[in-house]
């Protein structure tokens, strides 16, 4: 696929104008009350910073009362969450923390009636998710929170009507605001006319974290996206669990973004199909790395040991990558031996995720020797895995000659020895790994609150503690 010409951004942008135009214009239809469009072009931010600037003293009292004028010239209920999270929230310097409309319909009237809201106050997240937005009212929705410039994260999620003109708003925000930080796009395909108009609109923008799971984005879809990130500067976070990407031709395009991009420091591709052929590209691709990606999660790809051959190759160049997740494929104890020397050469992972891997004892005594060569390695997730005492026994003894491991997550209850004896040996052994992961952590100044974490399975994070 080729990339977007002049003509094509120009007559994108001379269609939005002229949409603009027409909501305006029919009053049946519209009642934003935005200013005329020659204003909105010549002096934009200006606007909004006046705005902004002269009612920085609202309180959120009056804001509550604006919003019911506004709904009653719009002829709708007001909201009552809307009026709920106004009288709870905490207003600073015109910020608020979040207005949640999680799972409300919003019609086109209820949308034009937030007007009142979003033009007073400044969101670090709006949560449109699953909201039920219909074509006019979403695009009016998403115009005023660009010119009013009204929040840093915006979640649009499961909202599986968003039309053209929807998806033309959507890419004029990205493209224009200089204050959306994050956009959560998931669980809406991301095909066609969407996936083209968000590439155009990701080639200026300022958006430093984008999540769309769950997309369909495999194909055509991904190789537009990819070729507009190629020369983005900006992305710092991609996420694209659950989009059934190949191992072949998607992981084909995504290698090669990481041979062009050194500004994504987040690639998350849990849940789909990488496997062992994919992951050959996505390390072609890591060891073009001089700077840039950190955190490369792939929970859940169907890679297996043959796929460690890959990886075992790319470990030992590898300067940038810190966090490496792998959990939930079969790697089994043969894949651990395989980059066991790969990983004592690497100087730059710091946090390893073999979680639900097929690892016994044999598995973690190759990772304890590992253990005792590193001098950076910070985390190591071992969880679900049949690591019995001869595999803790290991861990333990090389803990005592590493001084850098903080986190070491073993199941609190490990596979059950049949022996007494053995069972309180277990339980001897984790609390020697506790203490001496939370030595680690005291020397080195690092506490479980600021040290980095696997993220859990999906799409929440949490952290690999120092106890077990």
């Amino acid at each position: 696929m080729t990339g977007c010409s002049e003509d094509d951004e120009q007559s994108d942008e001379a269609a939005e104008t002229n949409n603009r135009k027409q909501r305006k214009r029919s009053k049946a239809e519209k009642h934003v009350s935005f200013p005329p469009d020659e204003q909105i072009v010549s002096g934009f931010a200006e606007h909004r910073d006046n705005d902004r600037n002269g009612e920085r003293s609202v309180t959120l009292a009056e804001v509550m009362s604006a919003y019911e004028q506004s709904c009653s010239r719009h002829q709708v209920e007001p909201r009552e969450r809307v009026l709920q999270q106004l009288q709870q929230g905490v207003c600073v310097g015109g910020g608020v923390k979040c207005l949640d409309l999680k799972g409300e319909r919003l019609d086109q009237r209820s949308c034009e009636a937030l007007e009142a809201v979003l033009k007073s106050l400044h969101f670090d997240f709006i949560n449109l998710q699953a909201a039920q937005l219909e074509e006019n009212g979403a695009a009016s929705l998403l115009d005023m929170i660009l010119y009013y410039e009204s929040t840093t994260h915006l979640d649009i999620s499961d909202n599986s009507s968003m039309g053209t003109s929807c998806w033309r708003a959507l890419a004029h925000l990205i493209k224009q605001s200089v204050r959306l930080s994050r956009l959560d796009v998931c669980n809406v395909p991301v095909v066609d006319y969407p996936a083209q108009s968000l590439s155009k609109a990701l080639l200026t923008s300022r958006l430093t974290a984008l999540h769309l799971h769950n997309g369909q984005l495999s194909g055509v879809p991904l190789y537009t996206l990819v070729s507009a990130l190629k020369s983005n500067k900006a992305l710092q976070e991609l996420h694209l669990t659950n989009n059934q990407l190949n191992s072949y031709q998607d992981a084909l395009q995504l290698g090669e973004l990481l041979r062009y991009n050194t500004t994504l420091l987040t690639l998350q591709l849990s849940n789909n199909n990488v496997a062992d052929a994919g992951l050959e590209e996505l390390c072609d691709g890591l060891r073009r790395q001089t700077a840039g990606l950190k955190v490369l999660l792939l929970r859940n790809n169907q890679i297996t040991a043959d796929g460690m051959v890959h990886l075992a190759k790319a470990l030992p160049a590898l300067r940038v990558l810190q966090v490496l997740d792998l959990g939930e494929n079969v790697l089994g104890n043969e894949g651990i031996q395989v980059i066991r020397e790969p990983l004592m050469q690497n100087c730059s992972l710091l946090q390893l995720g073999l979680s639900q891997t097929n690892i016994t004892c044999e598995g973690a005594v190759a990772l304890a020797e590992f253990l005792a060569e590193s001098r950076q390695i910070q985390q190591l997730d071992l969880r679900q895995n049949q690591v019995r005492v001869g595999g803790l026994m290991a861990l333990c003894l090389a803990l005592r000659i590493n001084g850098s491991l903080t986190g070491l997550d073993v199941d609190l209850r490990p596979p059950q020895e049949q022996d007494e004896f053995l069972t309180e040996t277990q339980t001897r052994l984790q609390s020697e790994i506790a203490q001496r992961c939370i030595a680690n952590a005291g020397r080195s100044h690092i506490t479980s609150e600021t040290s980095q974490a696997l993220p859990a399975e999906g799409e929440g994070r949490s952290k690999i503690t120092t106890t077990v």
